[in-house]
């Protein structure tokens, strides 16, 4: 049975590729046949009429160039889309790295007018030349060496470098006004001017006769020549300390300067400041007079250092000593 069962297969699988091989054979001799006929017809169609046959051929050779044709530029376009895609995230990215370079050149400019305007206060307080301390000026610079692109690593390096600059000359620059104001005061708390305007001295500081008795006494200021109501100036930046009559003085104003140094105002007609008022150097702070012991209008002015009296004409600062 199995002998017999092995030759039905073999001759089934023998069968089955016959048929499939007649088939094959049976498909390429009908293609063959109507290509053939294709041909023939078009040869027919040559002799009789032979630009119908020319026009099938270059039909037929259009259709085929036409295929490559589309073929070509889908590719064409397929690269075009991609290459603008790659423009368009090439230009995203610049933009976005110029974006942050404007930013940082923001705060690079902000700084740099921070530290104008501390220059500015610098120049008014150290009493410098103007533009001393002008940081957008520019400055020269050169060199010998090969010029070459920078890269975007190196220009953020630089950028943050020059940064750090500006906020340490920030700081130096805060310390150095800082002692600079702190000097300013010290120097406008000093005694440096007369107490009033256009006059001179007319009677100087230390022994004298005495005007009422005639006999020895000694002057603790020195008296200026002045009109009734003329401005008596306070001659340094201070806070009244005393304000109203004392005897001998009449109407008096005392300034305390802060450093050890008071100055008195004396014989005046009117007082215009109360205790713990601040006053500027130059600022009115009384009407000149003749109250208290006195034999006519002037300013008597003392200056006290530390206690004690000492001569004002040092302190005057003026080109002569008998002008205010």
């Amino acid at each position: 049975m199995r002998g017999v069962e092995g030759r039905r297969e073999g001759g089934l699988l023998g069968l089955e590729s016959d048929i499939g091989l007649m088939t094959y054979q049976s498909i390429v001799e009908h293609t063959r046949e109507r290509l053939g006929s294709f041909f023939q017809q078009c040869g027919r169609a040559g002799a009789r009429r032979p630009a119908l046959a020319i026009a099938l051929l270059l039909g037929t050779g259009v259709c085929v160039g036409a295929g490559a044709g589309i073929a070509d530029n889908r590719m064409l376009r397929a690269e075009l889309a991609q290459q603008h895609d790659q423009i368009a995230a090439t230009r995203r990215d610049a933009q976005r790295e110029i974006n942050a370079l404007a930013a940082r050149m923001g705060e690079l400019q902000a700084e740099a007018n921070r530290l104008n305007a501390l220059g500015e206060r610098l120049t008014r307080i150290g009493q410098l030349q103007d533009g001393e301390f002008d940081f957008n000026k520019p400055v020269g610079v050169g060199g010998a060496g090969p010029v070459r692109d920078m890269s975007k690593p190196e220009l953020d390096s630089g950028m943050d470098q020059l940064k750090q600059q500006f906020k340490a000359s920030g700081e130096q620059l805060t310390v150095l006004e800082s002692l600079l104001f702190n000097r300013q005061i010290d120097m406008n708390a000093v005694p440096s001017r007369a107490p009033i305007a256009n006059s001179y001295i007319t009677s100087g500081f230390g022994g004298r006769a005495d005007p009422f008795n005639g006999g020895a006494a000694f002057h603790k200021g020195i008296d200026f020549e002045a009109d009734v109501g003329d401005p008596v100036l306070a001659v340094a930046d201070g806070v009244v300390s005393y304000s109203g009559v004392r005897s001998g003085y009449g109407n008096v104003v005392e300034i305390d300067h802060g450093n050890g140094y008071v100055t008195r105002y004396a014989h005046n007609s009117r007082l215009l400041m109360k205790v713990g008022e601040l006053v500027r150097a130059g600022q009115e702070v009384a009407k000149a007079g003749s109250s208290g012991r006195s034999t006519g209008a002037h300013v008597h002015f003392e200056v006290w250092e530390n206690g004690r009296v000492v001569n004002p004409i040092k302190f005057l600062n003026q080109q002569s000593p008998l002008r205010g």
